[in-house]
C-alpha cells in the first residue's frame, strides 16, 4: 500500500512584477491526515499549488515532496496525484481514453484507467465523451487522474466544487480513507464550510501570506451571541448599553455588543428613548473565525 511523504513549503514566494502573489510561505503537510489549504479567491492558493507541481517557477523559496522537487521525482504519477482544473480534458475523448494516454506515458499498467474510474464511480461512463460530462463528473474524472498511479500523495484544488450533496459525502469518505491508509492529502478550498467535516488540519492564507495553521479545533468554534446595533446618536446608545453591563466595540456601521440578545438591546434603546436605525443578531463560530482571519467583509 502506498505511503505518503511530507509536503514541504519553505519560504515560497512568487512575484508577478511588483505584486507578490505568494509571500514567504512556510509550512509542512504531514502524511496520515487531510489538510485543508484555505483562503478566499485570489489568496494565492492555486499559484502555490502550481509552484509545488513545477508548473510555475518560484521567485524564491521551494516546495517539495519529502525534500524532492516534483520535477525530480522518479515516478511522478505514482508518487503524487494532482488535480488542479476539472475542465482541462479534451471534450472529444472518452474518460477511459483520456486516462489511458497518461497511463501509457507513465508506464502504468493497462488496467490503471479502469481501476481509477471504478474508484471514483465513473466506470459506467468510461466510454462517454468528456464533453458530455457535468461539472461534478468532471471533478470525479480529475480525481480519477490523480489516483491513476495509486500515489501516496494527493494534491487537489477545489475538489468539492460542483458536486451534489451525495458526491460531497462520497469524496469526504474517500479522502478520509486515503489519509487513514497513511497517504498525504492536501485539498484547497475558498470555503471552510465545504471542507470542515473532511480536514484534520487547516492552513489558511490571505493575500499570499500564511495567517493561521493548526488543527481545525484551534479555530474558535464557540457559538457566541453578538448584536450589531446602530442609531443616529451612537455615542449615547453605546453609553446606555455599557451601563447595562455589556461589552461594546465600535464598528463602521454601528456598535457590536458581546453576549447579548437583539431583543434585550432593543428594549434598552426603547426605554432610553433612542430610535434605532439598525438591529441584528449575530453568532460567531467556525466560518466567522475563518472570515475574520482572512479579512473578508461580513466577518462580523
Amino acid at each position: 500500500m502506498p505511503t505518503g511523504v511530507p509536503i514541504e513549503f519553505s519560504g515560497l514566494t512568487k512575484k508577478f512584477g511588483q505584486v507578490a502573489a505568494v509571500s514567504d510561505l512556510t509550512f509542512t503537510v504531514e502524511p496520515g491526515q487531510v489538510t485543508g489549504f484555505l483562503g478566499p479567491n485570489g489568496a494565492g492558493k492555486t499559484t502555490s499549488l502550481r509552484m509545488l507541481l513545477g508548473l510555475v517557477q518560484p521567485s524564491s523559496g521551494s516546495a517539495s515532496f519529502g525534500g524532492t522537487a516534483y520535477a525530480a521525482l522518479d515516478s511522478p504519477l505514482s508518487t503524487v496525484g494532482a488535480s488542479l482544473e476539472a475542465a482541462s480534458f479534451h471534450p472529444g475523448r472518452s474518460a477511459r481514453n483520456h486516462l489511458a494516454v497518461y497511463a501509457q506515458a507513465a508506464g502504468l499498467p493497462k488496467t490503471a484507467p479502469d481501476a481509477a474510474l471504478e474508484k471514483v464511480g465513473l466506470a459506467g461512463y468510461a466510454n462517454r465523451r468528456v464533453g458530455g460530462y457535468s461539472l461534478g463528473m468532471r471533478q470525479r474524472l480529475g480525481l480519477a487522474f490523480a489516483l491513476l498511479g495509486d500515489p501516496g500523495v494527493l494534491v487537489l484544488d477545489e475538489p468539492i466544487n460542483g458536486l451534489d450533496p451525495e458526491g460531497i459525502k462520497w469524496i469526504r469518505l474517500l479522502l478520509r480513507a486515503m489519509a487513514a491508509e497513511g497517504r498525504t492529502v492536501l485539498i484547497s478550498s475558498h470555503l471552510l464550510s465545504e471542507v470542515a467535516q473532511t480536514v484534520d488540519e487547516v492552513v489558511i492564507i490571505s493575500h499570499g501570506t500564511l495567517v493561521h495553521r493548526g488543527e481545525l479545533s484551534t479555530l474558535d468554534t464557540s457559538d457566541t451571541k453578538q448584536v450589531q446595533v446602530n442609531a443616529a446618536d451612537r455615542d449615547r446608545l453605546a453609553e446606555i448599553i455599557r451601563g447595562a453591563g455589556y461589552t461594546v466595540s465600535n464598528l463602521r456601521s454601528g456598535v457590536l455588543v458581546d453576549n447579548a440578545e437583539a431583543g434585550e438591546i432593543g428594549r434598552l434603546a426603547f426605554d432610553a428613548g433612542i430610535p434605532l436605525t439598525g438591529l441584528s443578531q449575530k453568532r460567531t463560530g467556525l466560518e466567522e473565525s475563518f472570515l475574520t482571519l482572512v479579512g473578508e467583509e461580513g466577518a462580523l
